[in-house]
């Protein structure tokens, strides 16, 4: 039976009821509908506005449908949507006392909690995930801060790094991650249930109170602006929007990393797939999916801006659609961050290969120039020659390394000592500046991303 049926003479058009039912999809939000319930009951008992007995009876036998519900005993269907649902089981065990419940509320200011609550608690899941991904980062970090490797700007060999620099990179993005998830928690966590359809209730309800059972730390203000604001909800979905942005990055790298012409790293038989025809291929699917992922989430975030973008106060049905685009932005970043661990930890870097590349590239010019600055010569001039220099190794077919010290000479003063300059851990450990690659600095903040990471 419907919520709403007093109203009508007729049934609703079967075509239309299905159109109109979110239960397909809300129905997860059971147990934050029950435990929202179960707080309203109380306080309904506890100010006298239902008999105290009658709000024990309710609260007790929410808890026996809750129970049934996630042992599969009872299957929730046949209703327009999960409060619905609810309420008619409620009814159908506990007949008249159960349409109690509803006292002093509306599905407006109800969906309005569900939806928090579920946020909140899947802020929080996220937010561990991203730490857990983060650890593992800075493991992997910790572990190569001698493996030297190039850096790169326009997708070009730029200067010597490490491993470890490149993977704190992406820790530090989950870090804002972290701490975007945490904010949208803090706006999220905020009670709306006791502003009623739009304009609150007569009875003397103590919406505190509710906060207090569900632990929010704050009620909501204006009814009107509490049943009809989803910012909330579009903070968790801008949040999830630059995480998968960060996590696509990252994934194009080790997309690119793996093929056979970096040869950077491997990724394990585990998080790789094969081709139906090509025999030889293993392919960094896992990444590519991510990658993919990632508009799909864009997708999700528009959605919703364009859903609230013309509604008008207070509530209206088109808010209907917050839902579905929300638990799938929060799935998909779930087994993103899920899958992308789980590969890191298996994935092996061939620190021999990586040595390799940044010795080509001429990724150690930039030491070239600051060694002539050290011997007075200003660093415009310094580069000026340097380049001049790196033209003649491309048009000789040398490198750096492979030039004499009479044809350094040619470009400026150089003596014995630029062949140990040019040596890429040389560069490494001349940098030693905070958020620099020497093996002190990463030290210094890898343990800092691990104490931002456990206070987040």
């Amino acid at each position: 039976m419907k919520l709403w049926h007093g109203r009508f003479q007729h049934e609703v058009n079967k075509a239309a009821d299905s159109f109109n039912s979110s239960l397909s999809f809300d129905k997860r939000l059971y147990r934050c509908d029950i435990e929202g319930s179960k707080a309203h009951c109380t306080m309904l008992g506890e100010r006298g506005i239902i008999p105290k007995s009658d709000a024990e009876l309710i609260v007790k036998t929410l808890d026996e449908v809750l129970a049934d519900i996630e042992s599969e005993k009872c299957v929730i269907c046949d209703a327009e949507d999960i409060h619905s649902f609810v309420e008619n089981e409620l009814v159908s065990r506990i007949g008249a006392t159960g349409k109690k419940l509803h006292t002093g509320r509306s599905r407006n200011d109800q969906v309005a909690l569900d939806l928090r609550l579920y946020l909140r608690d899947a802020a929080d899941d996220l937010i561990s995930l991203l730490r857990a991904f983060a650890l593992t980062l800075t493991d992997i970090a910790e572990r190569n801060l001698d493996t030297v490797m190039p850096a790169f700007t326009h997708l070009q060999k730029a200067q010597p790094t490490t491993l470890a620099h490149h993977l704190a990179a992406y820790a530090e993005m989950l870090c804002r991650d972290i701490s975007r998830f945490t904010e949208a928690k803090r706006r999220i966590n905020v009670m709306p249930l006791g502003s009623g359809a739009c304009t609150s209730t007569p009875y003397p309800i103590d919406r505190s109170r509710v906060a207090e059972l569900l632990g929010f730390p704050a009620v909501t203000g204006n009814s009107m602006d509490a049943v009809s604001d989803r910012d909330f909800a579009l903070d968790f979905l801008y949040a999830c929007s630059v995480a998968m942005m960060h996590l696509s990055r990252f994934s194009e790298e080790i997309i690119i990393w793996s093929s056979d012409d970096y040869k950077y790293v491997e990724l394990s038989d585990g998080y790789s797939t094969g081709s139906s025809i090509m025999p030889q291929k293993k392919n960094p699917d896992m990444n590519e999916l991510i990658r993919g992922k990632t508009g799909r989430t864009y997708g999700d975030l528009m959605t919703l801006l364009t859903v609230m973008k013309g509604i008008p106060l207070a509530y209206d049905k088109d808010m209907q659609e917050d839902k579905e685009c929300v638990f799938d932005a929060y799935d998909t970043l779930r087994a993103c961050l899920v899958v992308f661990d789980g590969l890191m930890k298996e994935a092996v870097f061939d620190k021999k290969r990586l040595r390799e590349c940044t010795e080509g590239g001429f990724t150690s010019a930039t030491e070239c120039a600051d060694y002539l600055v050290g011997k007075g010569v200003p660093f415009r001039d310094a580069h000026a020659a340097v380049g001049g220099l790196v033209i003649y190794c491309i048009k000789s077919g040398k490198t750096l390394k492979t030039l004499s010290l009479e044809e350094y000479r040619r470009f400026g003063d150089f003596d014995e000592d630029i062949y140990a300059a040019i040596e890429p851990e040389t560069a490494i450990l001349r940098r030693k500046a905070d958020g620099a690659p020497s093996p002190d600095a990463m030290k210094k903040e890898i343990a800092d991303i691990r104490r931002r990471v456990s206070v987040n």
